[in-house]
């Protein structure tokens, strides 16, 4: 974890700050809703609503940890009237937490797309495991090139999250079209279609945001759209995502309900 670079405006910790506000609150209220509405979805999809609220309440922990890392790693006050002035404390921002959060929540967002979209048992169980861990992997693989400052090692890391990062991505964007085709009504299928590629687009973000300090930016700058744009992808691929998941488990429970298809 290296330490915070000096000399950021009062603009750019503020813009930080909002971020991780922001990421409190849409993680904070998603889970509250998923929770909300299992009564209202079937049996057959309560698991994936309940892990869609699993992950955003995860997301809500480690958010508060960061924001309150954030925090205390600055003092920010205006003498005399004048501009507000930002000034390191000296204490730690521990940035390792969106780690810690994506290493549970990045394998539990493939799995409840992967319960939602009801595939056999067989299927639902070889692809929770490969997509699971190629996941986990690349989110560990990614920690060491994030703590560095040398960018040869960050770029060496990157290369390497991307291995399993193409895998996901590939399965998502191509290997469960067959699946989606066979949802039981256009909506779903729509539905189902749109939570796919809302994961591939918000985790297409996440590399770019990576390699923020690799292409020539550096200091308070680097370390501001590095946040918040982690803090914007977070949003789109857990809150965002999560309603997705709700609405496609609810589509799917009415049709059922209706008895135009039976639950196998």
């Amino acid at each position: 974890m290296a330490p915070l670079p000096d000399g950021f405006s009062y603009a750019e910790w503020n813009a930080t700050y909002n971020a991780l506000s922001f990421g409190i609150a849409a993680m904070g209220s998603a889970t509250i809703f998923f929770w909300l509405q299992l009564p209202n979805v079937s049996k057959n999809y309560r698991t994936a609503l309940t892990i869609t609220g699993i992950v955003t309440l995860i997301a809500t922990y480690h958010y508060i940890r960061i924001f309150n890392s954030w925090s205390e790693a600055f003092t920010v006050a205006s003498k005399d009237g004048g501009d507000y002035a930002v000034q390191l404390t000296g204490a730690p921002f521990n940035d390792g937490y969106r780690y810690v959060d994506w290493l549970l929540t990045v394998p539990l967002l493939l799995i409840e797309l992967i319960l939602v979209m009801k595939l056999p048992q067989q299927e639902t169980v070889s692809l929770s495991w490969k997509l699971g861990l190629a996941s986990a992997l690349m989110v560990a693989l990614g920690y060491p090139g994030e703590i560095q400052e040398d960018l040869a090692v960050r770029w060496f890391w990157w290369c390497l999250s991307m291995i399993p990062f193409c895998y996901v991505v590939f399965t998502l964007a191509v290997g469960l079209a067959e699946a989606t085709s066979k949802q039981p009504s256009p909506a779903a299928a729509s539905l189902a279609s749109a939570a796919r590629y809302l994961t591939v687009l918000s985790w297409c973000t996440y590399p770019f945001v990576y390699m923020v300090k690799s292409v020539g930016l550096a200091g308070p700058a680097a370390t501001m759209y590095e946040q918040v744009g982690y803090s914007l992808a977070d949003v789109l691929a857990k809150a965002v995502f999560g309603v997705l998941i709700w609405a496609l488990a609810s589509e799917k429970s009415a049709i059922e309900e209706s008895g135009k298809v039976l639950p196998k």
